[in-house]
């Protein structure tokens, strides 16, 4: 029961914003009573951060896995680059806004795992692909992560929501292929398209 209120809270937070979605929204979507989520979850701050939590320990999972192949480099950044197409397809920006308002608790923990784990993945990605020849060797691993992170921030700020000249997603994308290129090899910049012209 727990895991199908988490699932259904993801789905919900995701598109309608964290504040639009009622315990009531929520205990009706499960095809339970309100009695029975409030035994799960104290209240609604609890389950906003369990939410997140699993979210963002699922993304980590993921992202092992994909680093701990034999090679993995090229297909990190793919899966990457997937991974956060597919959030922004699903996600309203506002959550965003509304979680750093309305939850400081979730969004110290979004930035204690920005630090944390998106940092040090991209530190050890990048050490990972220097070693196997497809970023340049003299690359400053800790400060182009860090720099990536903030590129990857400042896109979410919400002047960008509702542009009419690109989108979010197209936004990302650009960021991404810009900040690739700057550190690629020949090797690298190879080994990238062929696999972007594989999928």
């Amino acid at each position: 029961m727990r895991e199908k209120i988490l699932e259904i809270a993801s789905e919900q937070f995701s598109q309608y914003g964290v504040r639009a979605i009622t315990m009531e929204d929520i205990a009706r979507l499960a095809g339970i009573s309100k009695k029975t989520i409030y035994q799960e979850f104290k209240d609604k701050k609890e389950l906003v951060m369990e939410t997140f939590s699993l979210a963002l320990k699922e993304d980590q999972e993921s992202l092992n896995k994909i680093l701990e192949q034999e090679d993995g480099v090229i297909e990190h950044l793919m899966f990457t680059s997937r991974m956060v197409r597919e959030r922004l397809a699903t996600l309203n920006p506002m959550v965003l806004l509304e979680i750093q308002k309305y939850f400081p608790e979730v969004w110290e923990m979004f930035n204690e795992f920005k630090q944390n784990v998106i940092v040090t993945d991209i530190v050890n990605v990048i050490e990972k692909g220097k070693t196997l020849g497809y970023f340049r060797p003299e690359i400053n691993a800790k400060v182009l992560a860090n720099m990536r992170v903030d590129q990857i921030t400042a896109a979410m700020n919400p002047t960008n929501y509702n542009r009419n000249d690109y989108s979010l997603l197209s936004l990302h994308v650009e960021m991404l292929d810009h900040f690739l290129h700057g550190i690629f090899t020949e090797k690298g910049r190879q080994s990238y398209l062929q696999h972007q012209n594989s999928v």
